[in-house]
């Protein structure tokens, strides 16, 4: 850390300047001596990478910005939040991969005691120095390496051990558990037997089902999406749980949280309805889409599934509890009729069970912009090619 940043004068010059690109920065003299404009551009660029991702660092004076690639890799705020509520109250955590420590910051308000660790000696003085920045006082930061740690205390000096491993391995992203860095997979059963409960974070594309063949004793699996957008999995695995785990596709907004929850044999057991679609259409979120509770949408909800592989449902009435986008359906066509057609269109384009992408029917239809009309590509219930028509509801 360059304290010499953290004096008002070169922190007011951060904030006055805060519209600029961190590139243009970069180029021109500093005005501080003991500040570089390399080092200026990168508290530059990092606080603009939190201003939407994590509003109470950016807007707490004073925070120490590390570079923007363990911005990029820490948790969203809301995530974390959210993440924090699977730790019970009063309990000791450590955070084998501590990094920007935001995921540290938000256990610490429900445990008794949280144990920061990063082997990135730079990165976790930064952690420990925003830590008492935003007033967190139960937190201790360990430059070190956290599976070593623990490992070498008495079992059961933690309740609760998180790690998020590192998906990038010699400049190429990795998805497989066995692939990041530390595998867990190897690992798991030493982790279990220091502490009774591990929360393992992966990567969005991770096939879920394929964790499962590998991880042990995994009590629930967390999809979580923010905007729509699948940003998380969590595997907890709890000390001696046996049988199925429980999905739970947890939508979140900045106020509100949606979670549906389910076990792999109910999915596998449920007996979906199918229909035309009518009156309304369901576009499930992408936590749920992920989570593959496909069958059971239509049952729980009380919806017709347009077709076996074709993850969108419709009914005559809407369901404001739905987890996920619904619109009014103003018309359907069949694709072939869509082709002759000369009509201009316009709408924002999506597909499910579609042989041809949405950007390639776009271009290929010179269908036009439009805020207030969607045009959903799919395959129907007789396996005929459809598009439908809806708005926003």
């Amino acid at each position: 850390m360059n304290r010499h940043i953290l004096t008002p004068e070169v922190q007011r010059y951060l904030t006055e300047q805060e519209q600029r690109t961190p590139t243009a920065m970069a180029l021109q003299k500093s005005p501080f001596p003991a500040v570089s404009p390399a080092e200026l551009a990168q508290q530059l660029d990092s606080r603009q990478r939190c201003r939407k991702k994590l509003p109470l660092w950016y807007g707490t004076p004073g925070i120490y910005y590390p570079e923007k690639l363990s911005i990029e890799q820490a948790s969203s705020q809301v995530a974390a939040r959210h993440k924090a509520t699977l730790i019970p109250e009063g309990s000791k955590v450590i955070d084998l991969t501590g990094g920007f420590g935001v995921d540290t910051l938000f256990f610490a308000q429900r445990a008794k005691a949280v144990t920061h660790c990063d082997t990135n000696a730079a990165l976790s003085q930064i952690a420990g120095y925003n830590a008492s920045v935003l007033g967190v006082a139960n937190s201790t930061f360990i430059a070190g390496d956290g599976i070593g740690h623990v490992q070498h205390l008495p079992v059961n000096t933690f309740n609760v051990a998180y790690i998020d491993p590192s998906r990038r391995v010699e400049q190429r992203k990795v998805f497989r558990l066995e692939d990041c860095v530390p595998d867990v997979v190897a690992i798991q059963h030493e982790l279990l037997r220091s502490v009774s409960t591990v929360i393992i974070k992966s990567a969005p594309l991770l096939d879920i089902a394929a964790a499962l063949q590998v991880l042990e004793h995994v009590s629930t699996v967390h999809i979580v999406s923010t905007g729509n957008e699948c940003k998380e999995l969590l595997f907890v695995m709890d000390r001696g749980h046996t049988g199925e785990p429980h999905l739970i596709a947890t939508a979140l907004t900045v106020d509100t949280t949606a979670l549906f929850t389910f076990t792999p044999s109910e999915e596998q057991m449920a007996n979906p309805t199918y229909g035309y679609p009518a009156g309304y259409l369901y576009e499930p979120d992408a936590a749920l889409l992920k989570s593959g509770a496909f069958k059971l949408v239509s049952t729980r909800y009380g919806l017709k599934k347009i077709h076996r592989h074709t993850h969108l449902y419709t009914a005559g009435e809407p369901r404001t509890d739905f987890m996920g986008k619904i619109f009014r359906v103003t018309d359907v066509m069949g694709y072939g009729d869509f082709k002759k057609s000369k009509a201009a269109w316009r709408g924002n384009v999506s597909t499910r069970n579609f042989p041809l992408k949405a950007e390639a029917l776009r271009k290929r239809h010179r269908i036009g912009e439009s805020s207030d009309r969607q045009l959903f590509f799919c395959t129907g219930l007789n396996d005929e090619l459809l598009v439908i028509f809806a708005s926003k509801c």
